[in-house]
């Protein structure tokens, strides 16, 4: 996830009080070994969010939310991670690598950051100078208020202006063409992007000036609506205008309702809804929908009613369906024919928007009805076609009860649920020590089980362990796990699910990471012995049969090369060996 050495995150978070730094937000209190409270995360009734001191973890039973100190920051305060670290080492007294944090600033960040500042300056001066851009904005009904909220400005009618103003030398020349407020004809002459139009800044999540937005101000100009370029600063899929808005507003915000345009958001917030963003010419991205869900559990996008709104709404249900964990909701509000959140709030007010907002479709909904468009359901044919549709979308979903819901409804369209699919690694008990030997499977899931929620317990994993090449699912995890604590002495939990963050075993590792081991946690170094043994003795065993296929087809052992038959002898004994230690193990008493 990170540039920031690894070695840094594992001394953060190991100086970090994760119980002291939760607490400090929300009202602990003490459990056993560990801390509950009702989770901040998702509104509940009864306590299902646990922070445990030793693990320096936290994980919410409801919502599924869970992570490290630095995940709690970005989920709680709304960090970006970058952000988050560097809060720790604040309170931690650490500076973060020096060569982190130029990096991250591309050399000339805070140029660039300057530079739009100074613009954002210049554009709301340019209102404050131009009576034709105050009436339009009047005629708009926008007060002081609103119109100060969102450092609305003006961009002059001339090619120059904020040229001439701003580009007193050849490097600030440069800058403000690198963050996309200049442009080029074919003939090389350099002019002002934006002229003659409401200009809306675009804030990042920590309230800095990083892009512009451009409305026109005669209905007959084009284009409508002018945004920013790609540059350094500003990723028009990553971000979302009024966002730092609609977290002034609301220490937990409420909802989040996704509009199509600035005017839509800036009209919302005038007559009393102030929850709405946007996005910035571009359709719902999966960085969009994660941005959204960090910051509010329900998400409601308006669109139009028309064919052009219903693909936009698609569009955004594609992006959040893999991020619809529990506790997270979409909506889709299809407006009436002719209408925009503008035209609707500026007739109805806010109740009136709020009664259409009441009235949205849930994403169950809309998603079964349009993958059962142009399907006959009364036909097997039918059926069949619809299941097909959905499984891959379905299979997006994050195990959890909605996953489970989807598949339930699939099955009753179509009368064909949705098979379960098969995790490199996912949840097991493991079984108490000395009892038979479980499922192939669950031994690897033991092992990373323990190793999660004790990493010292890669001590009983011998130097030389040949498990490695064993041809089993999840294996290749275990190994990794093995070699990331070893490389990391002292890790703790948090650190580790930092290391897999973004990866697809990531989901699979949190639920281990929690899950209820069987065995008390003074069992856990011979359960985690007796689990490598077992594996030990399952990789002996899958060399074996190889080696035996080949002697059958060979028909006797001196057909075999001298390699291969020292091999087989020498696996047997080394299996009779293990298979006597193992029982011996499981003889052994208990500590």
């Amino acid at each position: 996830m990170s540039r920031i050495p690894d070695a840094f995150i594992d001394e953060l978070l190991a100086r970090t009080d994760i119980v002291e730094l939760i607490g400090a937000r929300v009202p602990l209190k003490r459990q056993g070994r560990e801390f509950s409270a009702r989770c901040p995360f998702h509104d509940e009734r009864s306590p299902s969010f646990t922070v445990s001191p030793n693990k320096q973890f936290y994980h919410c039973f409801g919502c599924g939310a869970h992570g490290s100190a630095i995940k709690f920051l970005m989920e709680y305060d709304r960090l970006e991670f970058l952000d988050a670290v560097e809060e720790l080492a604040r309170r931690a007294g650490m500076e973060v690598p020096r060569e982190t944090r130029q990096r991250n600033q591309q050399g000339d960040f805070q140029a660039l950051l300057d530079t739009c500042a100074a613009a954002a300056g210049f554009f709301r001066d340019q209102l404050g100078r131009t009576p034709r851009a105050q009436d339009y904005l009047r005629r708009r009904g926008l007060d002081a208020a609103v119109i100060e909220r969102y450092a609305i400005g003006y961009a002059p009618a001339g090619w120059d202006g904020l040229r001439s103003a701003l580009a007193t030398d050849p490097g600030r020349l440069a800058l403000l063409d690198k963050v996309g407020l200049l442009s080029k004809s074919d003939s090389g002459k350099v002019y002002d992007k934006f002229r003659d139009r409401i200009i809306f800044p675009i804030h990042d999540r920590r309230g800095r000036v990083i892009a512009f937005g451009g409305r026109v101000i005669e209905k007959d100009d084009s284009p409508k609506y002018l945004n920013s370029p790609e540059t350094p600063l500003f990723h028009k899929g990553r971000e979302l205008y009024g966002l730092w808005q609609v977290r002034q507003a609301h220490a937990k915000i409420p909802r989040l309702i996704v509009v199509e345009g600035y005017m839509d958001v800036v009209a919302l917030a005038q007559y009393g809804v102030d929850t709405a963003v946007a996005t910035l010419g571009t359709a719902t991205t999966p960085d969009h929908a994660e941005l959204l869900f960090r910051n509010a559990a329900d998400v409601y996008f308006c669109f139009d009613g028309d064919r052009a709104g219903r693909g936009a709404a698609w569009k955004a249900l594609e992006a959040v369906l893999p991020r619809l964990r529990d506790g997270r909701q979409a909506y889709f509000l299809f407006l009436p024919e002719g209408d925009d959140p503008d035209s609707l709030v500026r007739r109805e007010g806010a109740a009136g928007f709020d009664a259409q907002r009441r009235r949205a479709t849930p994403l169950s909904e809309f998603f079964f009805a349009e993958m059962s468009r142009d399907i006959q359901l009364a036909s097997l044919d039918g059926k069949a076609r619809l299941a097909e549709r959905c499984r891959p979308l379905l299979a997006q979903i994050p195990d959890g009860a909605f996953r489970d819901l989807m598949s339930q409804r699939l099955a009753e369209l179509s009368g064909v649920g949705l098979q379960a699919q098969p995790a490199s690694a996912g949840p097991a008990a493991t079984a108490p020590r000395g009892s038979a030997p479980a499922a192939r499977s669950s031994l690897v899931r033991t092992a990373i089980a323990l190793l999660l929620q004790r990493p010292t317990l890669v001590h009983c994993v011998p130097d030389g362990y040949a498990f490695g090449e064993l041809q089993q699912r999840g294996v290749p995890l275990l190994v990794e796990l093995i070699e990331l604590i070893r490389q990391r002495p002292g890790i703790a939990l948090g650190a580790i699910l930092e290391h897999f963050e973004g990866r697809a075993e990531l989901p699979a590792l949190e639920k281990l990471a929690v899950a209820d081991l069987l065995t008390p946690p003074e069992h856990w170094q011979p359960e985690m012995t007796g689990a490598v043994l077992r594996l030990e003795l399952e990789t002996l065993r899958q060399r074996h049969a190889v080696l035996a296929a080949r002697l059958d087809a060979a028909g006797t052992v001196a057909a075999l090369g001298a390699t291969e038959r020292a091999e087989l002898l020498g696996t047997l004994g080394r299996i009779r060996a293990l298979e006597g230690e193992i029982a011996r193990l499981a003889r052994a008493p208990a500590p």
